[in-house]
């Protein structure tokens, strides 16, 4: 078969080329012919992807059945992205490079799948699409088709590890997944639109964290059509002056290639990645033969293709190619409009589909020829596909690291500084796999003794009084919460472990990026050649009950919330109390794959209350009756103290002890949450309680009184189906706050242990008349609270010293109830 030579057009523009452009001609004849060929089969299939329900070669006349009733697609960044996969491949295949493509603009899904397909990865992962006609339809039929696959490129797109879905994260998982992968080149592609958000304009930084001799490569391609949905974009305005200075500035080498022209553009693009592998393999080969020289420079193309290149020109006497109109379904109205019929059967023909595909509808050889082989494929790779990859921690054993507790509630530690202590071991083991990533908030959360076995990862300049800064660190720090989470999903998704430390209220800023990274986990669960990830934990501090210091801006504990409106198979949500539940709870979240796992834990010096068995039986369970705190053993409670979190079980037991003072006779049950998902029914979580362990715990008919560390709708949320759900009032934080005391913070939000005991003498009948005494004296010591702060600037002694009464004699063990036992890990 016949491939017809690409005949030259005139330019687009004829811009002077005085910046860095390599003007080579590096393809002979027949390899520009066969890359061009090939480009013009992945664009076809990219526009039958969109269009077409039937007759996929054209073998017989378009007609309206043909096409689906429903156009959806992006084609305007498609055929760049086809571009782009051709040159990619010819590289790797001459080099045997371990290569993966990210795309950026993830509504270019037409072309991943394209491609993929081309390559016969696509029709090994799914066998129902072959490489035959039959094949082909059913792959054009599925493309945004119910029951079939989505528009971007999505989970179910062999390759990909970036769904794209939003756009802003492309670069970031670039970067992730390059760390600790020295054999790897990440091909990233970042859309001109893509390019105007504030996350990825932070992840150009992230070439400041690359360190050529442990790590792999990252070749950011930025492709400029010039338009977004309906405006143009701002770099694609920007002067080829302007370009540069800027990439220039973020410490890049920027390569450009620009114009319409295939012959030419083929060349040039091919000239260009053959510098840019060159300049990485020089770059490498330096450091990796004579040790780390300054930061590199590492290379960068720019790529201006007009938007819908080789689509129609014009619809409708409008213009298309190269305009914003091209963005999406360049026409629709096929049923009123039979010109567009024709429109799109002469512009598919102009691919010359005859050429390119056998009669059977199989790629020819010679270009089949083109693309990878095996796992070099990028479609094949296996670090797209991260499970495969994945090897368990070697984790030190957490109990080595147990705060003794000899008496419950009497003993200060700083939980998240015993973590820390856990984590630097983790490093220790674990040195090219796990890394720990953080807004510049390592130390403040009091994870500081991760230093002693690494340093923060820094390129950039170092001066010699710099704290803990090496080339070749674990530890992750940039003041993005952004990069931090794109940093950690590209590692998590290419195979490795990793842990993210946040204040509390500012892990809101990657709420979007966390449901991406959630959408992605629920999709592959399904997906059953994708293998299980490392599961992405984060680590909640600085919280919003000791942000007493900073004020209102800081206190915010909705991410809770925020995540619980996932799907239950994804998301965890563990709340220790102290630092022996936060070890268990850590080495658990550690260990697990495909999950969402959100810790919140205090750093401040607090009351321990769990010995190191006790935290293990506790955590195993997730919820449990602290019995060592309670006082209804053998009889029914009159009243059910709940918490979960650690101020707020610190107030509740607060509230117990002046409880055991004044109604001595008061029988109260203390349960403690740590899993927050165990109070869901069963029948919505993994983990949550049947509604006969939940009613033995919680009782069918006393008043529980819940102090919760966020909002206090989501325990009604979780609970509203449980047959004492009438009987729950919840105390919590509500959006009350300001640079005060510690304890002020909890009077304010109406969490503190006087209201906790004024709301039981509300809810338990038989305090009778008498109890108004006690109200009344609670009353008034919240307002000496309220005097004694605003005085001395600090919390009444009474309340900054108070320990659990350990003399009480109820106390009878430094354990709790064993009689509910459902597993939590």
């Amino acid at each position: 078969m016949t491939i017809s030579p690409i005949k030259p057009q005139t330019p687009a523009s004829s811009t002077s080329n005085n910046w860095a452009t390599v003007e080579e001609s590096p393809l002979t004849p027949d390899e520009l012919n066969k890359i061009n060929a090939y480009w013009r089969a992945a664009n076809y299939l990219s526009v039958g992807q969109i269009y077409l329900l039937d007759n996929p070669l054209l073998k017989e006349p378009l007609k309206l059945e043909h096409i689906k009733p429903r156009l959806l697609g992006h084609w305007g960044t498609t055929p760049g992205l086809n571009f782009i996969y051709a040159h990619l491949n010819r590289v790797i295949k001459r080099d045997d490079l371990d290569m993966i493509y990210i795309a950026g603009p993830g509504h270019g899904g037409p072309a991943l799948v394209a491609n993929v397909y081309l390559e016969g990865t696509y029709s090994e992962y799914y066998p129902d699409i072959s490489q035959d006609e039959a094949g082909m339809k059913a792959l054009f039929k599925q493309f945004s088709f119910p029951g079939g696959i989505p528009s971007h490129v999505a989970p179910e797109t062999p390759g990909s590890i970036h769904e794209g879905g939003e756009l802003g994260y492309a670069l970031s998982h670039a970067y992730g997944a390059a760390f600790d992968n020295p054999d790897l080149i990440v091909a990233c592609v970042v859309g001109d639109g893509e390019a105007e958000t504030g996350a990825l304009a932070t992840a150009w930084h992230s070439n400041k964290f690359l360190n050529p001799i442990g790590d792999g490569a990252v070749l950011p391609i930025l492709h400029l059509n010039g338009y977004k949905i309906a405006n143009p974009t701002i770099l694609a305005r920007l002067t080829q002056h302007e370009l540069e200075s800027l990439f220039v500035g973020y410490g890049y080498k920027p390569y450009f290639v620009e114009g319409s022209d295939p012959e030419t553009l083929h060349q040039y693009m091919a000239a260009t990645v053959d510098r840019a592998i060159a300049d990485i393999r020089s770059i490498q080969q330096q450091a990796r033969t004579q040790g780390l020289q300054g930061r590199p420079c590492w290379p960068m193309i720019i790529l201006r293709s007009p938007k819908g290149w080789t689509g129609p020109a014009e619809v409708d006497g409008k213009k298309t190619e190269g305009y914003w109109r091209s963005h999406q379904v360049p026409f629709s109205n096929m049923a009123n409009n039979p010109n567009h019929i024709a429109l799109l059967e002469n512009w598919m023909k102009g691919y010359k589909p005859e050429e390119l595909f056998d009669k059977n509808g199989t790629l020819i050889p010679e270009l089949a020829e083109l693309a990878p082989k095996g796992h070099r494929r990028m479609g094949d790779n296996p670090h797209a596909n991260g499970g495969l990859l994945l090897k368990a921690l070697k984790m030190p054993s957490f109990q080595n690291y147990a705060v003794e507790v000899p008496e419950p509630g009497t003993t200060i530690a700083q939980a998240t500084k015993v973590m820390g202590e856990f984590l630097r071991d983790i490093i220790k083991l674990n040195s090219r796999s796990f890394r720990l990533f953080g807004p510049d908030e390592t130390a403040s959360n009091r994870l500081s003794a991760v230093f002693e076995e690494s340093d923060r990862t820094w390129l950039a300049q170092m001066y010699p009084d710099d704290d803990h800064l090496s080339t070749d660190g674990r530890v992750m720090e940039v003041l993005s919460e952004h990069t931090c989470q794109g940093w950690l999903e590209g590692y998590l998704l290419t195979g490795r472990h990793g842990l993210f430390s946040c204040y509390e209220a500012f892990i809101h800023i990657i709420d979007s990026m966390f449901n991406q990274h959630a959408k992605w986990l629920k999709t592959t669960n399904d997906i059953i050649w994708r293998r299980p990830i490392a599961s992405l934990t984060y680590l909640l501090t600085s919280h919003v009950w000791r942000q007493d210091h900073n004020g209102f801006s800081h206190q915010d504990p909705g991410f809770i919330d925020h995540v619980a409106n996932k799907k239950a198979e994804v998301i965890r949500v563990y709340l220790p109390p102290d630092a022996n539940t936060l070890l268990s709870v850590t080495d658990h979240c550690l260990r697990s794959c495909q999950y969402v796992n959100v810790i919140v834990a205090g750093k401040q010096p607090a009351l321990q209350y769990l010995d190191m068995p006790s935290a293990i039986k506790h955590c195993t369970k997730g919820i449990g009756i602290w019995e060592w705190a309670s006082s209804d053993r053998g009889a029914e409670p009159d009243l059910v103290m709940a918490c979960a979190g650690d101020v707020p079980t610190m107030e509740t037991l607060a509230a117990v002890d002046l409880l055991r003072q004044h109604f001595p006779e008061l029988k109260v049950r203390v349960v403690n949450i740590v899993d927050l998902m165990k109070l869901q029914p069963e029948s919505e979580h993994p983990h949550g309680l049947s509604d006969k362990d939940f009613d033995a715990i919680f009782t069918t008919d006393k008043p529980i009184i819940f102090a919760y560390h966020g909002y206090p709708w989501l325990i009604h949320r979780l609970t509203y189906r449980r047959t004492n759900h009438h009987n729950l009032h919840v105390r919590g934080y509500k959006e009350e706050g300001t640079t005060t005391t510690p304890f002020d913070m909890v009077v304010l939000n109406e969490l503190d242990r006087f209201h906790l005991v004024m709301d039981a003498i509300d809810r338990v009948p038989q305090l009778g008349y008498a109890a108004a005494y006690i109200k009344q004296m609670l009353q008034d010591r919240l307002i000496e609270h309220q005097q004694y702060v605003r005085q001395h600037g600090d919390d009444l002694p009474e309340i900054r010293n108070w320990k659990w009464p350990y003399s009480s004699p109820a106390n009878a063990s430094n354990g709790e109830s064993e009689s509910h036992s459902s597993p939590s890990h």
